[in-house]
């Protein structure tokens, strides 16, 4: 019943002497359907496109900021100063033109280049990419490049090298001998030699023999470029006419000089014998001395002395300090206290350059901290043995560097010098060592990054 009802009304609308009514009315409301449909798809598609063309030129844009960091990294390596390319000295930003394989100009690249602190040698490089078709779309990358320095070690030395159970090291050790190892370490430690790492201590997975040895006899000119750099922007101390210099570095940036007069002796390593001493007797700590005023740490933060030079304090800044004279006469530095750094890991950073011993003496702190990079070009680097003398702790961070090596305790169990030493590795030091200080012929990536413009 309900289909005939359904039959009957289909024939009101479309009586039988029309029966191609139906199949007009389906190819109509069908063709519009299938209109709508493909250019919604279309239009789909031509949206995606765009969008895909605009992200290709993107990605052309990053590309082309790359290719400026590395354009500049060739200039550098061909012009280790120039950071001005090539210009002579204009501020820039430098902008060049990118190509296609065909010689077509395709997109440009803008440099900024900001050049090193002073008596540093890390270089900043900006590059900013963009495509002729799409000049808003831009991308940037920034890298920071550097010279590798030996202060990428907590140790080198020349010489053999030993180390107790009571000693941690957190950092790389070198040596050009060999090293007995009793103590524990978390990176590695390097001899020049066959077998040349021993002991009782570890992990001994970080132990590694016959690695290439560093050059010690190449250092020696670095106090020359030190010298010349105190006399352009730098403080050049001639000779004090008594014993030497005292530096006492303060957290405002600046330093007291005094001028040391006469110096205190006490007996090192022998006994007495009723009541004359027979043995050694060390001469490093200061007896009596003169303020000569207080200055600012120099703008290139070099001073040249051509005597000794005892130093301690807070180090606000970057300086480094250079004993020594030409030719050689082997001045000595001391370090008579602690001497830290105002603010770890900034740009706070001192460097000790001696051509004879960096020397801790007899009057310093019971647990004594040391913030500094320290090199004894031919001699060694630690504190004698003194007579009856022990201290309880040496907390060493930085990098130590001698020809002749050195140490910090003596006897075992110890009977003279730091019980506990604690030597730990400023990574700081790595691509911004103190100004100076001898570094690699080859500039080195230190980081990347896209920053947003």
């Amino acid at each position: 019943m309900q289909v005939k009802k359904c039959l009957q009304f289909l024939k009101i609308f479309f009586p039988c002497e029309k029966r191609g009514t139906m199949l007009i009315f389906v190819m109509v409301f069908g063709a519009i359907a299938f209109t709508t449909i493909v250019l919604g798809v279309s239009g789909y598609a031509l949206f995606e496109h765009r969008a895909s063309m605009r992200l290709h030129k993107r990605d052309m844009a990053l590309h082309i900021a790359e290719a400026g960091i590395n354009y500049y990294k060739w200039h550098l390596a061909h012009n280790q100063e120039d950071y001005w390319d090539g210009t002579g000295g204009d501020d820039g930003p430098y902008i060049h033109e990118y190509y296609d394989k065909d010689g077509n100009v395709i997109g440009y690249f803008s440099l900024e280049i900001e050049e090193p602190l002073s008596g540093a040698h890390v270089v900043i490089v900006r590059s900013t990419g963009w495509t002729t078709v799409q000049p808003s779309s831009t991308r940037t990358l920034q890298v920071r490049l550097g010279f590798p320095s030996l202060t990428d070690y907590a140790f080198v030395e020349q010489s053999n090298m030993s180390f107790s159970p009571t000693t941690q090291v957190h950092g790389k050790v070198h040596s050009n001998g060999f090293i007995q190892f009793d103590g524990v370490t978390d990176s590695w430690v390097d001899s020049a030699q066959p077998n040349g790492v021993y002991g009782n201590g570890g992990p001994t997975e970080f132990w590694r023999d016959e690695m290439p040895p560093k050059d010690f006899y190449g250092i020696t000119s670095d106090l020359e470029d030190i010298e010349e750099l105190a006399d352009n922007g730098g403080i050049h101390l001639n000779s004090s006419g008594k014993e030497g210099y005292h530096l006492v570095f303060k957290n405002n940036g600046t330093f007291d000089r005094y001028r040391v007069r006469t110096r205190s002796c006490y007996n090192g390593q022998g006994f007495y014998l009723w009541i004359w001493w027979i043995g050694e007797t060390h001469c490093y700590d200061i007896g009596t001395q003169q303020l000569q005023g207080n200055f600012a740490i120099p703008s290139n933060g070099v001073i040249f002395v051509e005597d000794n030079v005892w130093v301690d304090g807070v180090v606000n800044g970057r300086v480094t300090i250079g004993a020594g004279r030409f030719p050689v006469s082997y001045e000595e530095i001391y370090i008579s206290g602690n001497l830290t750094y105002y603010e770890k890991g900034s740009d706070d950073v001192i460097g000790l350059i001696a051509q004879g011993d960096v020397i801790v003496p007899r009057n310093v702190p019971n647990d004594m901290e040391i913030d500094a990079a320290a090199l004894s070009q031919f001699r060694s680097l630690g504190r004698p043995y003194y007579y009856q003398n022990i201290k309880n702790s040496l907390f060493f961070f930085g990098s130590q560097i001698s020809f002749e090596g050195g140490g910090w305790k003596h006897g075992s169990p110890v009977e003279s010098g730091f019980v506990y030493t604690n030597h730990t590795y400023d990574g700081n030091l790595l691509y911004n060592p103190p100004p100076g200080f001898p570094v690699e012929a080859t500039y080195e990536l230190i980081s990347w990054e896209e920053v947003e413009t």
